[in-house]
């Protein structure tokens, strides 16, 4: 049902033109160069944008012979063959670069808005479509005829368009920034793991003094008891609350009784083979390795450690299409440690890092879903927005 003041239409119907990218007689892969116009192809279309940062480049000359390909602000470009939902639409940023190979540019009319166009393109209905009228069998493929006839419903209004996309880019800057603050976050706890976990920077004592003393250094065996997890076979699986960890990662199962809690896994084979994971509730591990501190280690310090670990005991996988990682490669791993009163310290402050990491990943997961239910509503018409200002976006 199409609301009052909406209309439902085509792409081919609100596009000035939808065109072909350059042929591959017309453009050649030896004529790419480290600089000059770049030209954007399916791979450069992400999340809704054209990146031009990873994009071939021709020289500014050989651009000119493909003027009519070059793109503008407001153009969508949507990929030709293969991913065929894919699509970017061009901003200022990458503004002046040209429809590859493998494109199809859509320029949209002045009375309608792209960025609202940029949004409707991502509903699930809309790549449904698209792979549904599709041709080829190995690969899917797009035309020009096909894609013009791709059903878009739209505001009637091009300001109450706008308005709906003013709404959605703003949960778009939240979200971007959330993703940045995850990654500074992430980087940062890094570096903290390696300079902490290795002695590079001391911590403060309870008397507010660095830490000293040399570590103790040795095997993790010393310091560890390594054992195999339980097995649990298909027809010994009974449904309960705790989850059954094979791979080191969630399992779909779960039992109906445990074998431990606030222990370290590391998966025992498979392709996640060396997979470390801490879970502090009770699960049943079963194709893994678990990992329990000797004495008064700290557990969760013996978790960052090993996860600061992890590239170079997946190197220790043997075996071939079943890689494995039995407890006697762990255990023989070479290891420096503080005492436990340091341990504790550290454990602490990598714990509260990463609680920070968490906190982000929830409110990021949150502004996804806020987008989404948005979505659903200012894109169908169900929701409608008042349009009393000028708005200004494409």
């Amino acid at each position: 049902m199409v609301p009052n003041g909406w209309k439902l239409t085509s792409l081919g119907d609100i596009s000035s033109k939808i065109q072909t990218g350059p042929f591959g007689s017309q453009l050649h892969a030896h004529e790419y160069t480290d600089e000059g116009i770049p030209v954007l192809m399916p791979k450069d279309l992400i999340d809704g944008r054209a990146d031009i940062n990873s994009a071939a480049k021709i020289p500014e000359t050989r651009a000119d012979d493909l003027v009519k390909h070059k793109l503008k602000k407001g153009d969508i470009l949507f990929s030709r063959r293969g991913d065929v939902a894919r699509f970017g639409l061009i901003t200022e940023e990458s503004e002046g670069a040209l429809c590859g190979t493998g494109c199809l540019k859509a320029s949209i009319s002045k009375e309608n808005s792209a960025l609202f166009l940029s949004y409707f393109l991502q509903k699930s209905t809309v790549r449904k479509w698209l792979e549904q009228n599709a041709v080829g069998q190995t690969m899917l493929n797009l035309n020009t005829t096909i894609l013009s006839e791709l059903p878009i419903m739209v505001a009637s209004s091009k300001q109450e368009q706008q308005k709906i996309a003013k709404i959605l880019s703003t949960w778009d800057k939240a979200i971007s920034t959330t993703e940045c603050l995850i990654e500074n976050s992430t980087q940062q706890k890094k570096a903290l793991m390696q300079q902490l976990l290795t002695g590079k920077k001391r911590l403060l004592n309870d008397e507010g003094k660095p830490f000293e003393g040399e570590w103790e250094e040795g095997k993790l065996a010393d310091f560890a008891k390594i054992k195999k997890g339980k097995a649990l076979s298909s027809k010994d699986l009974k449904e309960g609350s705790y989850p059954v960890i094979a791979g080191g990662k969630s399992s779909p199962y779960t039992h109906s009784d445990f074998t431990h809690e606030n222990i370290i896994t590391v998966s025992a084979s498979g392709a996640y083979a060396g997979y470390i994971a801490f879970f502090p509730y009770k699960i049943w591990a079963s194709d893994c390795s678990v990992v329990e501190p000797k004495g008064d280690n700290n557990i969760k310090y013996l978790y960052y450690w090993l996860s600061n670990q992890q590239q170079k005991i997946y190197t220790l996988q043997s075996g071939g299409a079943q890689p494995h990682i039995y407890p006697r490669d762990l255990e023989s791993m070479k290891i420096s440690i503080p005492s436990c009163i340091e341990q504790q310290k550290i454990a602490t402050v990598l714990t509260n890092a990463h609680k920070e990491i968490e906190l982000l990943e929830q409110q990021l997961a949150d502004l996804q879903q806020e987008k989404k239910a948005l979505m659903q509503v200012l894109l169908t018409g169900k929701k409608r927005v008042v349009v009393d200002f000028e708005v200004g976006c494409i």
